[in-house]
């Protein structure tokens, strides 16, 4: 249960369902071409605080190019994020990130050759603040700082189960073990909004569960809001509180999971009957 929810426990079901929950971001009427061919073409759709909004469709729908254009990576040509409330047509992705998004990817961007610990340990660089002079000689504030930071990190490291291989160089872990790397660098930012692309691409049964039961624990426990890219619709259905669709940079559904797997133009673009 998120935070809003848990706050709301004492009133009647009827007051809590009625009190709307709060939007973090506003995607409208974004359209982002590369040349003359369009990777999204007038989106609009919000996520709101606390929940898990998935974002699905068919290869090539544009979903990630979506992600990249709330995280800055991408500046559509026509229209706006708003950002807990504050409209922004460009933002470069440190700004996103020290804003509080945080991003994992479809292919695991980790630093193969440090440990878990070091990796994870780099998503707390935007909150030092420590100068170069202090870091350089690592006494005093620095020192005490990057404890600080160190004991985050191992509370991250306890969370996601993954003690046994916390001195292990990431290149020699199985791909699930580094999904989940991937995903505790990423909490280390303590984001607000944490962005997961294809977050169980290329796991086995087990690691899928396994990689559910942490989203879930995120959302619920650090009442981290969460929009993700998944293939797996069994996953989406479980997951997600709202889902919106993509097929060919165009918005085709939008709507609770039940609402969406019942449309036909979301049937058609996966069963590929309208192509």
């Amino acid at each position: 249960m998120n935070a809003f929810a848990t706050e709301m426990s004492a009133e009647p079901a009827s007051v809590a369902e009625a009190v709307p929950r709060e939007e973090l971001l506003r995607v409208d009427n974004v359209s982002l071409s590369f040349g003359g061919v369009k990777a999204i073409t007038d989106i609009s759709f919000d996520i709101l605080k606390g929940e898990i909004r998935a974002i699905i469709g068919p290869n090539g729908a544009g979903k990630t190019s979506m992600l990249n254009v709330i995280n800055g990576f991408y500046h559509p040509q026509q229209g706006t994020i708003t950002w807990q409330g504050k409209e922004r047509r460009k933002m470069k992705p440190y700004e996103a990130a020290s804003q509080g998004i945080a991003r994992t990817f479809q292919n695991v961007a980790l630093f193969k050759g440090m440990t878990t610990l070091d990796n994870i340990m780099s998503g707390r660089s935007l909150k030092m603040h420590r100068n170069f002079f202090w870091q350089l000689i690592w006494r005093g504030p620095a020192e005490r700082e990057e404890i600080e930071h160190r004991k985050k990190v191992e509370e991250i490291i306890d969370f996601l189960e993954i003690q046994a291989i916390r001195k292990t160089p990431v290149g020699r872990l199985p791909y699930g073990l580094q999904k989940r790397v991937e995903l505790g660098r990423a909490l280390a930012m303590e984001p607000d909004l944490l962005l997961l692309d294809e977050p169980m691409a290329g796991m086995n049964l087990e690691e899928k569960e396994d990689m559910s039961r942490f989203i879930i624990d995120v959302n619920q426990e650090f009442g981290t809001t969460i929009a993700l890219i998944e293939h797996d619709m069994g996953v989406v259905m479980d997951l997600s509180d709202r889902v919106v669709v993509l097929d060919y940079g165009k918005k085709i559904a939008d709507g609770p999971p039940e609402d969406v797997q019942a449309n036909q133009n979301v049937i058609d673009a996966y069963l590929g009957v309208s192509h």
